[in-house]
């Protein structure tokens, strides 16, 4: 997956709070799963292809933000944002954070409001149902507003997200993001049929 930065701190962290995030709906049955934080989306996109050649048996996804409106499949979207070539990889392993990962964060504000605490300011968040047609500066400007006299400070991606994906609830990210839906759909698929 994208994000975390360069640091191998800042991966771990995400890869943490993202690994807790799954684990609330899907199984880690043996041989079960792994996240693999790669910093920058083209890090992710070259780990990616990677996992697909040296581990061809295994179910590899790819989980990067979109960094805009989606219209088409995953596949798609990203040839035509990106020029990534992802042929030979199916439609199901392709997942996109609709439009950034902080779409899903905030799907959630009541966890993001007891992450934050005082001086939180929930209304500043977007109460659109499905939050995926909010673009990314609107997401970005809304929780900076929302946790900027907060006494963790404005929302920082490497010093907040890992912490604030464990304690979100999938149930309301899915009803509020279909990206994040799809993703759990197949991956509980992938890991029952196992």
């Amino acid at each position: 997956m994208e994000g975390g930065g360069d640091s191998k701190e800042g991966k771990a962290r995400l890869r943490q709070g993202m690994a807790e995030f799954l684990r609330k709906v899907v199984s880690q049955k043996k041989p079960g799963w792994k996240v693999v934080v790669c910093g920058s989306r083209n890090d992710a996109h070259d780990a990616f292809l990677n996992a697909n050649q040296t581990w061809p048996e295994a179910f590899n996804v790819l989980l990067v933000d979109s960094e805009g409106p989606v219209s088409r499949p995953p596949s798609t979207h990203l040839k035509q944002r990106d020029g990534w070539n992802l042929a030979g990889a199916s439609e199901e392993s392709i997942h996109l954070m609709i439009q950034v990962m902080e779409t899903w964060i905030i799907a959630d504000p009541d966890a993001v409001a007891t992450y934050y605490d005082q001086h939180f300011i929930e209304k500043a968040l977007p109460r659109a149902a499905n939050l995926e047609g909010v673009e990314k500066e609107r997401i970005y400007k809304a929780l900076k507003h929302a946790t900027a006299k907060t006494q963790k400070g404005e929302y920082h991606e490497i010093d907040h997200a890992a912490a604030l994906l464990e304690k979100i609830d999938p149930a309301k990210v899915r009803r509020r993001c279909p990206s994040c839906d799809r993703l759990f759909i197949i991956l509980t698929q992938r890991t029952e049929a196992s």
